[in-house]
């Protein structure tokens, strides 16, 4: 059974590649791979119970125990995504976005990729990469018309978030978990900065001898924000400042009260939800249709199927996890090879198949602070690989898995197009980090 599951997992996974080919959507994938992991793990459960549980004869109780475990976690991202989601459509809906693109003249492919990617770095160090990823999407949706130019911009953008994340205590989930935990102090953006830049720099600078030209950008719709509800230029900049300033309150709201995130998102969204109510209360319909402009309508826009995507894949990994797949990983990995910067540096590119998060986890429980004392240089590598090597796959970081559903991103395209851009820029980051060590 044991290894059954990871055969399950790899044809799911080979599934979720193949989605155009075969023609299954890939949310349908990851929800069967999903529930098929943890079928497998109930039905064999003996064969993965740990010794204290068996001992107490609990049976098949633990496996439903870890189900629940890991579905709080799942299910806090996935509240996040959906609130992020919702929160950067209304701002889109309102025409907020076309403040942006109205005051970015150029046109030039090569000058546009790094202005977006450098912002996208610096906006996810402070923001976190997941949402980053959420606004730059649907920004580009607005400045570039032809599918490729999108999905390569894109691209870029989800390494450009993935690198800014990793050098901030608060810009990926992974550094955070390492943050809240004691590992890393505010000092990993003194080590970490250079690594992180590095790491985007080289895939842009190889990608600007690739693209050449003008960007085609696409049509402005009559009246396309509200869907022609007349909203005044004065409250679409209110409500793209209100709603990013709101986004950016999320790390601070955490930081204050030490809620998870998903509630400082629910505080935005229903922040926003209020304003935009009162807002167009006292508008006659031909001014506002609250067919288009209210919080639901705008969530009805939202892709279920990407939500219901995040949700399989993240179950499957849990799966593995539950059943110690990733435990395993870990102590084989330290027992085969030993050396910080191998081990970490291969627990990167494991991050661009399996969730860094579980990842993570496991190295976190594999060494005690004794071990490697806060800001050792284990930890500030283990939060740079994890953090950037999810950018080799499309699925391999939430930034990735977001952006492929928001913008309909090909597996197999992004394999040609990216993986290798990333893959170099990871390893340069390694390097990089080796050297200035």
């Amino acid at each position: 059974m044991f290894t059954l599951m990871i055969i399950v997992f790899l044809v799911g996974y080979l599934a979720i590649a193949l989605e155009h080919p075969i023609k299954i959507d890939k949310s349908a994938s990851a929800l069967l791979t999903g529930v098929a992991i943890w079928t497998m793990l109930i039905l064999g459960h003996e064969a993965f119970q740990p010794a204290d549980i068996a001992a107490a004869g609990h049976g098949s109780g633990w496996v439903v125990h870890e189900l629940e475990h890991h579905l709080g976690e799942i299910a806090a991202i996935v509240v996040f995504l959906l609130g992020a989601m919702t929160i950067v459509e209304l701002i889109d809906v309102h025409g907020g976005f076309t403040v942006i693109t109205d005051n970015l003249k150029s046109k030039s492919k090569v000058s546009l990729l790094w202005a977006l990617s450098i912002l996208t770095f610096f906006m996810s160090a402070v923001l976190d990469n997941l949402t980053t990823a959420i606004v730059m999407s649907a920004l580009l949706r607005k400045l570039v018309k032809d599918k490729h130019d999108l999905w390569f911009f894109a691209g870029i953008i989800i390494i450009a978030a993935n690198s800014g994340g990793a050098w901030s205590p608060i810009g990926d989930v992974t550094t955070i978990m390492l943050w809240i935990n004691g590992q890393i102090s505010e000092n990993i953006i003194r080590h970490i900065f250079i690594p992180s830049a590095v790491s985007l720099l080289v895939p842009l600078a190889i990608a600007s001898f690739f693209i050449k030209g003008d960007l085609e950008r696409p049509e402005v719709e009559k009246e396309a924000f509200g869907h022609g509800s007349f909203v005044s230029l004065k409250q679409r900049r209110f409500i793209l400042f209100l709603g990013v300033g709101l986004l950016l309150f999320v790390p601070v709201f955490k930081t204050v009260t030490h809620l998870p995130p998903y509630m400082g998102i629910l505080l935005a969204l229903g922040v926003l939800w209020v304003v935009t109510e009162i807002m167009h209360k006292g508008k006659s319909e031909e001014e506002s249709s609250p067919s288009t402009l209210t919080v639901a309508a705008v969530i009805r826009r939202i892709d279920v199927p990407s939500i219901l995507f995040f949700l399989g894949i993240l179950l499957a990994v849990a799966g593995l996890q539950a059943a110690g797949h990733l435990t395993l990983l870990a102590e084989t990995l330290d027992r085969t090879i030993g050396d910080i910067y191998v081990i970490n540096t291969i627990i990167g590119v494991l991050s661009a198949v399996v969730d860094n998060v579980p990842l993570v986890a496991g190295a976190m429980g594999m060494y005690s602070l004794e071990t490697y004392p806060i800001d050792h240089k284990f930890w500030q590598l283990l939060a740079y690989c994890a953090g950037t090597g999810g950018s080799i796959l499309i699925i391999g970081s939430a930034a990735g898995v977001a952006t492929m559903g928001i913008l309909k991103i090909d597996f197999i395209w992004y394999v040609k197009r990216i993986s290798l851009l990333a893959l170099l820029g990871y390893l340069a980051g390694v390097l990089t980090y080796y050297f200035l060590g």
